[in-house]
């Protein structure tokens, strides 16, 4: 067992730590966010975090205590402290987007008698592609939409004329901003999912992986398409039983709480990962 020193943070959470930020890093160091760049962000991103998630009951947040804290300097916790920052919100068009794809995957009349999203006739009444997108917005030309979906692969029309829902359309595949946005939001909840677990929160959350080495090519291949598959059956079953829960809560009290469910898959060369 290694020896934890007092004062000192343990080396099983510092290795993780390591092993967490170098995906993060490349990343970085690709979009050009350097070290400066990403220390201002970490002093702001302390003191916010540090002021909102340890309060001490009855007593006001101090300077000092942030100080203490966090280890920023005070000069820097009384200049940043209390300052606004803007957070990353995504498009109007990728909202759209979420909003028309959940109810095609989750409302009844859009499923078929598999649960799975029905193909749609492009007008008419309820349900059709038509009638899809003016439950989201009138002001927006159905084939607008049509055209987009189809350059993006969210789609495809069949001989019939029928409009068919494609995987892709649970996969973000927008500008470069709204991948950025998706990159955030959900490596955020799936950390948090595991820092929950990590610090003992109560009840723990569900963040499980299945995690092999010394595979070939062909069986990384064959496992991907086996679990883009599943993935898929999955995100759809979930986002229909969301769908009627959330149509249930609607105006209920209490009705404050949100959810991530997700999925990855990620193969690398065995050499190439970290070490443990």
């Amino acid at each position: 067992m290694t020896e934890i020193r007092p004062g000192e943070p343990p080396p099983a959470l510092m290795g993780a730590i390591t092993r967490l930020l170098r995906p993060l890093l490349k990343v970085f160091i690709a979009q050009g966010i350097t070290l400066p760049v990403l220390t201002r962000l970490l002093k702001e991103l302390y003191i916010e975090v540090a002021e909102a998630s340890f309060p001490m009951p009855g007593r006001a947040q101090t300077d000092s205590r942030i100080n203490l804290l966090t280890g920023v300097h005070r000069k820097d916790v009384r200049a940043l402290r209390g300052r606004p920052r803007e957070e990353n919100q995504p498009s109007p068009v990728v909202s759209r987007n979420a909003q028309m794809i959940s109810i095609w995957a989750g409302a009844p009349d859009y499923l078929d008698g598999r649960g799975r999203p029905r193909a749609l006739p492009r007008t008419g009444e309820r349900p059709s592609f038509e009638s899809l997108v003016e439950t989201i917005s009138k002001d927006i030309r159905p084939r607008v939409v049509l055209d987009e979906w189809l350059r993006l692969g969210l789609i495809h029309v069949d001989d019939k004329d029928f409009i068919h829902l494609n995987s892709a359309a649970f996969v973000p595949r927008e500008d470069f901003d709204d991948l950025a946005y998706y990159f955030g939001r959900n490596l955020r909840d799936h950390i948090a999912a595991s820092g929950h677990n990590l610090l003992g929160d109560t009840p723990p959350m569900l963040e499980r992986a299945v995690y092999y080495e010394k595979l070939t090519p062909q069986s990384i291949a064959e496992l991907a398409a086996y679990t883009r598959k599943l993935a898929m059956q999955t995100l759809v079953a979930v986002n229909k039983k969301a769908f009627e829960l959330a149509r249930r809560d609607k105006g209920a009290p209490g009705a404050s709480q949100r959810m991530t469910f997700g999925a990855y898959f990620f193969s690398t060369a065995d050499d190439a990962q970290d070490p443990e």
